[in-house]
């Protein structure tokens, strides 16, 4: 079984920057595909980015040239730099696990909250 704990949410304004980190545990991390999903209020979840175990990465377009999603393999960890906040940034973050084997994600995290006041 994986286990996920993601770290680094906070409130924040406008322009500053937060780097977002999860751990992964329990499984053969360079076998997994790893994504940060967020939610805002009264939305449906999205995919913010993902990297595949070769660094190959997915931004969406709403975060692109702000955001950079990067992985250690030597930690298990994979970071979230996400830079020129916007208050539309605003929401849970998710980190998750899809093998890739898989086509959905099959783990997930509890969740960090990020706020961006303007």
């Amino acid at each position: 079984q994986v286990q996920l704990v993601e770290s680094g949410g906070g409130l924040v304004k406008a322009g500053d920057s937060l780097r977002l980190s999860c751990v992964f545990y329990g499984q053969t991390f360079s076998l997994y595909v790893m994504g940060w999903f967020r939610q805002a209020p009264g939305k449906e979840r999205e995919l913010v980015a993902a990297i595949t175990p070769g660094y190959s990465t997915y931004d969406a377009e709403s975060v692109k040239g702000r955001f950079t999603l990067s992985r250690d393999h030597a930690k298990n960890m994979v970071y979230l730099q996400m830079n020129s906040l916007k208050p539309e940034d605003t929401g849970i973050y998710y980190c998750a696990a899809q093998h890739r084997s898989s086509s959905t994600y099959d783990y997930w995290g509890q969740g960090t909250q990020v706020t961006v006041s303007s």
